[in-house]
């Protein structure tokens, strides 16, 4: 297959797994690409991108480097012609999704190839993926069904479920059963001291407060006091620290949701840990948390609009600018990584990355820089 002016076609190769079981071959990542990268080498495809997803599952599009992926192929013209996968397995599990993302690739003359399952292009190959991505749907849905009955099962013996356990705590095996590890919960000396500030920080006890989600992340990172893995805390990372009674010593597990939805109590499983906080100050907090509301970026009482709303990315990090309103009334686009980590004045240049430039005298599309303040662009591609 060739691709613009006769030469050869530019393929993005994608790969995903989406447990730990999925290490080693035939699915492992390293795996995956060699199999990927030796298809285009035998096809004569030039291989100008790879888009990597660890531990996502393939139901959603809830995946960083699917999203980067799309957004880079409904570029015009698109930075590369095939999407290279293992099986139409690795890019979608949901046949309705499978069809609706090759629909909108072939629109930008983008094409999606699976390596293992190679069908052709005639109308009696579009009829074989269907049938090959309704029985991927089929086989998530049953294979879920049998690991949601086994973690229920481990839930009331008292293990723990979860890959990382949350802050505070730490996962250590128990016992062994065949190839599994049993996991329980017990408290991390290095961060458990951290919870307990943060809900003193909360109610004003020993020190500066009470402190609210976005001044309690600015304290702690203000004093290099680090997250779980090494990091800034964000709001949200507050925000479920004071919100998540397992720190009272129990642990509830309901593995979708549904079953406090549909009122099926018996559901629900709770088991006893360690606690870090005591039950009177979990309930004084939620008691503060519910008064003031849920977090939020907004400044309270104003409502702007603003022109570049998800059009506008940081210079530095890439993550997405937001507008924001300063106490004096002044209004700029900021860094939503920096400002959640409770970072007031985090604004920088950004990039806007969204069809045409909006300023009218420039028209050009995509890559030009956008000032901080206003989004006025500064023409510099």
């Amino acid at each position: 297959m060739k691709g613009v002016a006769g030469l050869a076609s530019r393929a993005a190769i994608y790969v995903r797994v989406s447990t730990a079981r999925q290490v080693e071959p035939p699915l492992s990542i390293p795996d995956q690409k060699k199999q990927a990268e030796a298809f285009c080498v035998l096809k004569g495809y030039h291989v100008v991108e790879i888009f990597e997803e660890r531990g996502a599952s393939a139901v959603t599009d809830r995946r960083p480097q699917f999203r980067r992926m799309m957004e880079m192929a409904s570029w015009t013209p698109a930075p590369f012609d095939l999407i290279i996968v293992h099986s139409y397995s690795r890019f979608f599990r949901d046949q309705f999704e499978l069809e609706a993302n090759i629909r909108a690739l072939a629109k930008n003359g983008v094409k999606l190839v699976s390596i293992t399952q190679m069908i052709g292009d005639d109308p009696m190959a579009e009829m074989m993926r269907h049938i090959i991505g309704l029985f991927d749907e089929y086989q998530s849905k049953e294979t879920g069904k049998h690991v949601r009955r086994a973690q229920r099962e481990n839930a009331r013996q008292g293990f723990w479920n979860g890959s990382v356990p949350p802050v505070g705590y730490r996962a250590v095996v128990v016992e062994k059963r065949g190839l599994a590890s049993k996991r329980r919960l017990e408290i991390d000396p290095l961060h458990a001291d951290t919870i307990r500030l943060i809900y003193r920080l909360s109610l004003g006890r020993g020190g500066p407060g009470p402190l609210g989600v976005a001044r309690i992340a600015a304290y702690l990172n203000d004093r290099k006091i680090p997250a779980s893995g090494g990091g800034y805390w964000g709001l949200a990372a507050v925000y479920r620290v004071l919100r998540r009674r397992l720190y009272t010593g129990e642990l509830v597990y309901d593995s979708r949701g549904l079953a406090a939805q549909a009122g099926a109590k018996d559901e629900i499983i709770r088991t006893a840990v360690p606690p870090i906080i005591d039950c009177e100050t979990f309930d004084a907090v939620q008691a503060l948390l519910d008064r003031r509301g849920g977090i939020s970026l907004r400044v309270p009482g104003r409502r702007t609009q603003y022109l570049l709303k998800d059009l506008v990315y940081c210079g530095k990090c890439g993550a997405r600018l937001y507008g924001a309103v300063g106490g004096s009334g002044y209004k700029s686009y900021v860094c939503v990584s920096v400002r959640a980590r409770g970072v007031i004045s985090g604004v920088g240049d950004g990039v806007f990355r969204g069809g045409a430039c909006p300023t009218p005298e420039c028209g050009v599309a995509g890559g030009h820089r956008v000032h901080r303040y206003g989004g006025v662009c500064t023409l510099q591609p």
